[in-house]
Formats: C-alpha cells, structure tokens, sequence
C-alpha cells in the first residue's frame, strides 16, 4: 500500500467525469488498498479515486466511530438509484477543501447499486452519515464538490481563497 497525494482546488482534476472501472483485477484491488491509506492518513472517511488524480469510477468509506473497529467500503462504479424525498443537513468536508466546513443538505435515505472489492454486484440501502457520505463522494465521480450546494458568493470566497494559496504555492499560472 502506498499513502498517495490529495489534489486540492482548484487543480482542474477535481472537475472531470471519470470513466467506469472494465474489470475489478488486481491494479483496482491496489488502487483500494491505496485510497485507504491515503485517507485513513489525511483522516477522512471518505476518498473518491478522482481526489488522488485517477479518474476512475471508484470511491471508499470508513464512517465507524473513532473507538469502534474500521469498516473499510469500496464502491465501484456506484451508482444511485432510489433517493429519499426526506432531506438532511450534515456538516460536510473534503479532504480536496482543508479546514473548510459547511452545512450540506441532501436526500436523508439513498439505495445504491455498485460493485464491491471483488467484483461482485451488491445494493445498499443507506441513511444517516453514510447516505451523505455517499452522495459526497459520488458527486465527486461527476466532477461535483460539495461547495457547489453553496450560494454563489460562498462558493466564490472559497474559489478565491483557494485560488490565492495555489498561485502563493507556484501551482496554478497567473
């Protein structure tokens, strides 16, 4: 396993559509076994293959609590396919947006269709944290960050913020 690099805002990366996974073989069991690494190092409890510049349709989760045991997830090429008409608000984050937080609403329950770490076909019936976290990162397989839920001023300050801290770190052109 190897701890991978987060891309953060405004690297162009984060807004592409990744492609669906042909085949789950041993470089996408890799690929799994890096994202966690990487995101149980950041911490997070959640990591879309996108935020590590692999534009694949692949994303994984760990919503355990803190001192119950890991429960590593990973979906690949999920998607959602029934979505409650109830809503709720989380506070939501990204590792691809350090220390900034804001209240999110999305659909309350989700059902998800996706493949597992071996390839097989499962469906998931989610609430709570893991519904939102689900959505978050899905979003992020279509190029979506939770900052798009934001007004356009709040989305623009943490554009502009961002922005400025690239060009100071010489990684965006002026």
């Amino acid at each position: 396993m190897t701890k991978r690099s987060i891309l953060t805002i405004p690297d162009a990366q984060l807004r592409e559509v990744c492609a669906p996974v042909e085949t789950v073989d041993a470089d996408i069991k890799a690929l799994a076994d890096d994202m966690f690494e990487t995101m149980y190092a950041a911490p997070g409890i959640g990591l879309a293959a996108s935020q590590i510049g692999v534009l694949k349709r692949l994303f994984v989760l760990d919503v355990a609590k803190e001192d119950a045991p890991k429960d590593p997830m990973v979906f690949i090429n999920p998607k959602i396919v029934w979505s409650s008409e109830d809503t709720s608000v989380y506070q939501e984050g990204c590792l691809s947006i350090p220390d900034y937080y804001e209240d999110i609403e999305r659909p309350a329950k989700v059902r998800v269709q996706f493949l597992n770490r071996d390839g097989a076909e499962q469906e998931m019936e989610a609430d709570g944290l893991l519904a939102t976290c689900i959505q978050h990162e899905l979003d992020h397989l279509y190029g979506r960050l939770f900052i798009d839920y934001l007004s356009k001023l709040k989305r623009d300050r943490v554009m502009k913020k961002f922005n400025k801290l690239a060009k100071l770190n010489g990684k965006l052109a002026s």
